[in-house]
């Protein structure tokens, strides 16, 4: 008795995580097939509280930036770099044994807010445009070098209907600005992996200028290693066969496929919502934001039976699959809550507010044990 009596109180000595670890997480099972990875905000890289950091450690063996990697970010003056939560991004994982991905090189949103204009507020020449990408490209990724993966090189070029976004880039310098990105990101660093990243993959004339593009990408002789197939999802779409689709038409184009910015939206969408264009803005109602105190049994249920066909389907690919990223850590801290109408309750992610995994990612381990 005495010696049960001592075994219960060392256990009770034990830290929470090491009593955890005798179930088998996400990172246990699943990173046997590709690596599970989260995204990390600017308080999650620097903080000291223990819930946060096992939820991170005990579930993920991949980090992204969720935002400080971001050319507004990492660039805001030309002749100025602010690399202090970057920093710190890498030195978590390091810390923590975890692999690192950059997000993201070249994106029309939240770029450096000099990067398109000289000091007069005029247009810039596509020649001084393609100088500024190859330096803030170059600077970025050799800071990096050896450290990190891979690179978001560019972000969301094509629109849903298959043509080339508007974007500053592709008006001044055409829509080769995504080859010469993709030349100087590898130049910088021989070994990284490169990756085109966008939303919305399901849709079929997306589906097939994202093919085009990674076809002229090789033909040029650029290295791309994958295709990111963000994930933003929803309750109620994607459709899965075109989901699946548009995975066998990346991997048939030559290149793996990667889920880089996985999540579920339980909440409904305002009319003419699309997509994951972070521009988007609707007006608060109550209609809108109708689990402020938790999911119904049949939201749950709901919420648990995606989850678990997006993973089904990504164990048929498990060959051509070498990521999978959740776009945050817990719900609370989800992106979901204030997009795109601020000020809602979501739920999108597989760790609740309180930092606990939620039910159905036992259902998720076992698709792959």
């Amino acid at each position: 008795m005495r010696k049960l009596t001592q075994i219960c109180l060392g256990l009770m000595l034990l830290p929470i995580a090491a009593v955890a670890q005798n179930q088998p997480t996400m990172k246990d099972v699943l990173g046997k097939y590709f690596l599970v990875g989260t995204a990390l905000n600017s308080h999650q890289i620097w903080t000291h509280d223990p819930k946060i950091v096992h939820a991170i450690t005990d579930n993920f063996n991949s980090v992204v930036a969720e935002n400080c990697m971001k050319g507004e970010i990492i660039h805001p003056e030309e002749d100025y770099y602010d690399w202090h939560d970057a920093d710190q991004l890498v030195k978590f994982a390091e810390q923590h044994k975890m692999t690192v991905h950059g997000h993201c090189l070249v994106w029309h949103s939240q770029a450096p807010k000099w990067m398109f204009t000289d000091k007069e507020g005029k247009e810039v020449t596509r020649e001084v445009l393609i100088d500024r990408m190859y330096h803030h490209i170059t600077n970025v990724v050799k800071r990096y070098k050896g450290k990190i993966k891979g690179w978001d090189v560019v972000n969301e070029a094509i629109l849903d209907n298959g043509e080339y976004r508007q974007s500053p880039y592709y008006k001044i310098i055409g829509p080769d600005f995504i080859k010469l990105a993709f030349i100087f990101a590898h130049q910088a660093d021989p070994d990284a992996e490169l990756y085109y990243n966008d939303y919305s993959m399901s849709i079929p004339a997306k589906r097939n200028a994202v093919v085009k593009l990674v076809k002229e990408l090789k033909a040029a002789g650029c290295r791309i290693d994958a295709v990111g197939m963000q994930s933003h999802n929803g309750f109620n779409y994607p459709n899965l066969e075109d989901y699946e689709n548009s995975i066998k038409a990346f991997i048939a184009a030559g290149v793996d496929v990667q889920f880089t910015e996985l999540d579920v939206n339980m909440l409904p969408n305002p009319k003419s919502f699309g997509g994951a264009e972070i521009s988007q803005n609707y007006k608060y109602n109550k209609e809108l934001n109708p689990y402020v105190n938790g999911l119904t049994k049949a939201a749950q249920k709901t919420f648990d039976q995606q989850y678990l066909s997006f993973f089904k389907i990504y164990r048929k690919y498990v060959d051509h699959i070498k990521r999978v990223t959740l776009w945050g850590v817990d719900d609370g801290s989800s992106w979901l809550n204030g997009w795109p109408v601020p000020g809602r309750t979501n739920y999108g992610l597989l760790i609740d507010r309180n930092y606990k995994v939620k039910p159905v990612v036992k259902e998720i381990i076992k698709l792959y044990e």
